[in-house]
Order: C-alpha cells, then structure tokens, then sequence
C-alpha cells in the first residue's frame, strides 16, 4: 500500500514538473514572439493601405513593403468630431480601436445613429494620405479606416478617395467573420474592384451609395453611385452600405471630410 502511494506521489510530482517546464516554454515563447507578431500585423495592415489605395503592396517583400508604405503614406491622428488634427497623439502607436472600448476615449451611440452596429466610436482615429512618389506631397488619395457589423461579425476594412475625396480609389475589407462563400466574399478582389470609380456623395455632399439586390443597372441615372450586392449574401451587403453611410457622415468623417474640401484636398 504504501509502495502505491509512493508512486502515485511520484507521478504527480513528475506530472507537476512538466507542466510547470511546459508552460515555462508556452510563456517565453510567447513572450519571444510578441514583437514579430506585432511587426507582422503592422506589416499586413501597410500592405492592405498600399492595396486599397491601388498599389500592389502584397506582391513586394517585408523590406520593400515597409519602405514603399513609410516613402508614400502620411499618417495622422485626428479629432472626429472636429476634423482637425490631433497632435498629442501619435499615429503609430495610437489605437483607434482600443481607444474605442475606453469610456474616457470614445462615446455610446444612440442606436438612431448606431447605423453601422458599433456601438461605441472611437474620438480619435488615424487616417492616412498617400502621396505621389516624386517628393512633392502631393495628394493621390486619402485613405480612411471603416468598420460595421454584418451577419456574423464587424467587418474592418479601408476605403480610399480620389483628391476630389467623392471618387473611390479601393475599398477592402482586412478582417471578418462572415461565412465563407456568401458574405465571406466581401474581400473578393472581383467584388472590391466593382468599387472603383463609384462616387459616394450627392451634391449636397450626403452619402450617397446604394449596394443593390439584383445588380446595377449599367447606364442607368443611380449607376455611379451604386453596386450589385453580394449573392446570397443580403445582410453582409446592407452591412457594408449602412457602415459606409456611418463613417461618411457626420457621426464619421464628415467634418474631417468638409475641412479637406474647404483646404482643397490638402
């Protein structure tokens, strides 16, 4: 009896000691690979920019990626509810998102205003502009980030703008939960191409897109400002419109927007 004891004893004991020498390893390698993560998230989300706003980022390498992104991209942290830049914070380690969740950085919304399903927004975000190549800071897009709920989940995505910030450059979306094969093909390159070129605002400069059941109806008077909805997939659809509604008006980036008209684009 005793005997059995002592080898019950000793195999907890050994059971304790590998699993305290296991998570040993689990937490340093952890530990270890939070920053290559973290660069590797960082990485994906400058290759997304660079895409969306009609450059072919994801073809480069790290390296190249980073310095094409660093060369081309301006990121700035700005008030939402103003519009203007918010210089205390630095975008690149300002988190729009976290900020989001943070009582003293964000504000509940009226489920009235709560178009796009987010419940809290953020006061502060990042935006970015790309620049021409020739070192002139010249204006060749200006790149917002958008998010909204669909059937499953938020969707995060970008949307680009020409200068005359009405045109769109590229919209993409680089997270989801939406089922694949419907709502799922929301970041189908032969869906996100549809808009480009669409314009997003009527001429009193409220947002002005429709995604449309059935397709468009090329030629048609509402063409420019429309896009066939995904098959299959009509509350994915109705996600993505009511999400670009949001974070183009005034709750979003209108009066962000409305300074760069006023400033001409700059």
């Amino acid at each position: 009896m005793s005997n059995n004891k002592e080898s019950i004893i000793r195999t907890l004991i050994v059971a304790l000691a590998v699993s305290l020498v296991a998570s040993i390893f689990v937490a340093g390698s952890a530990v270890t690979l939070k920053p290559i993560q973290q660069q590797n998230r960082l990485l994906d989300k400058q290759r997304s920019i660079l895409a969306i706003a009609g450059i072919e980022g994801e073809r480069l390498s790290a390296t190249e990626a980073r310095a094409l992104f660093e060369r081309r991209i301006r990121a700035e942290v700005i008030d939402l509810d103003t519009g203007e830049p918010a210089p205390d914070y630095d975008p690149e380690t300002f988190d729009p998102l976290k900020a989001a969740k943070d009582p003293k950085m964000s504000e509940a919304l009226a489920s009235d205003l709560d178009i796009a399903l987010i419940k809290r927004r953020e006061r502060y975000t990042t935006v970015y502009r790309l620049e021409a190549d020739d070192g002139s800071g010249r204006l060749e897009a200006v790149i917002l980030p958008v998010r909204g709920y669909g059937l499953w989940s938020t969707l995060y995505g970008f949307l680009a703008l020409k200068p005359d910030l009405n045109t769109v450059v590229g919209l993409g979306f680089y997270q989801h939960g939406e089922t694949p094969g419907l709502g799922g093909e929301v970041d189908n390159p032969n869906w996100t191409k549809l808009w480009q070129g669409k314009t997003l605002f009527a001429a009193d400069k409220r947002p002005n897109i429709e995604i449309v059941k059935g397709g468009v109806i090329q030629g048609g008077q509402k063409a420019g400002h429309q896009v066939d909805a995904l098959a299959g997939a009509t509350i994915t659809s109705k996600g993505v419109n009511h999400l670009l509604t949001f974070w183009l008006g005034e709750q979003g980036f209108g009066p962000y927007l409305e300074r760069l008209r006023r400033d001409g684009g700059a």
